[in-house]
């Protein structure tokens, strides 16, 4: 299959973009996102965001990708890794957003594939796991298409919009870790 998007660790370099795309899809996100301080629609929020990547990523924490067209190299969604353990657990998070003109093409389906090959191959890890909002359907399929299970829900457990929201538990795990 062709890829029409590719992914790369966000730096100051990507600063205006990584703006203009939060502050352009601000009430979309809001729907799914925790709430939101003003200064996180600033420039300089936007850049000490970037920063706090970048330290996340260089302790091995966490991992920020933006998506970008093939085509244009325009930065039309992010997807990254958190809340990663070593150990005995070999875990992460994975989170996502897309910019809402984009939804709907296969831009995510693509970038969940790359980040999923970096977390199994890159980073060695054996489990992803996800939380997604019941009623967000769009992102349950995206899931489950990627080869993620259900395993749960987790009650009133990240405020959304002011309310204590339950999430649907997901994971994948990578089968390269089991002895066939």
């Amino acid at each position: 299959m062709k890829k029409n998007i590719y992914i790369k660790l966000l730096t100051l370099n990507d600063l205006q973009a990584l703006f203009d795309n939060e502050t352009r899809n601000r009430e979309f996100f809001q729907q799914y996102a925790p709430e939101r301080d003003q200064d996180f629609y600033s420039l300089d929020g936007q850049a000490r965001r970037i920063t706090e990547m970048e330290e996340r990523k260089e302790k091995g924490l966490g991992y920020s990708f933006g998506i970008f067209l093939q085509d244009t190299q325009e930065l039309i969604g992010q997807i990254g890794l958190f809340k990663i353990e070593r150990g005995p657990a070999q875990k992460g998070m994975v989170g996502y957003s897309l910019d809402k003109v984009h939804n709907g093409k296969g831009y995510m389906t693509q970038a969940l594939s790359l980040l999923i090959d970096f977390a199994f191959h890159e980073l060695k890890l054996h489990r992803i796991e996800a939380e997604v909002m019941p009623q967000n359907m769009g992102s349950i399929h995206l899931l489950l298409k990627a080869g993620f299970h259900k395993e749960g829900i987790s009650k009133k457990n990240v405020k959304i919009n002011g309310r204590w929201e339950d999430h649907q538990v997901l994971a994948i795990l990578n089968e390269e870790d089991f002895d066939i």
